[in-house]
């Protein structure tokens, strides 16, 4: 039942960060979901900061424990599942810098075309 839960958690962590990468374009052609895509940025940045753990990180620590499993690395789910395995460990500046990269085009894309539909609107 354990290894089922961090099977589950384990998903839902890639669901997270592939939402964080690309749901700025998705908002692109579905505008109403610009404000989740805003929270999940805000939620990331606060985990990378340190000022909380990822719920999903705390939980699957916890399902490992109870499961007898090997223990979650103590730097989380990305050094655990990604780093090294998506992508090369020595890659992480230049990953993290595409990810915001891709945030930030999509966003400013986002209001650009807000804007536009806006002046359109408007005559």
């Amino acid at each position: 039942m354990y290894q089922v839960l961090v099977v589950v958690l384990a998903v839902a962590h890639l669901v997270f960060l592939a939402y964080l990468v690309v749901g700025g374009v998705i908002a692109l052609r579905f505008p109403r979901t610009i404000w989740l895509h805003l929270l999940t940025v805000t939620w990331a940045v606060i985990m990378i900061v340190g000022v909380v753990e990822c719920p999903l990180t705390w939980l699957e620590r916890w399902a490992r424990a109870a499961g007898d499993m090997a223990p979650l690395r103590a730097e989380g789910f990305i050094a655990q599942y990604v780093t090294g395995v998506i992508y090369p460990t020595g890659a992480v500046g230049v990953v993290q810098g595409a990810v915001f990269a891709v945030i930030l085009g999509s966003w400013l894309q986002f209001g650009w075309l807000a804007r536009r539909r806006r002046i359109l609107r408007e005559t």
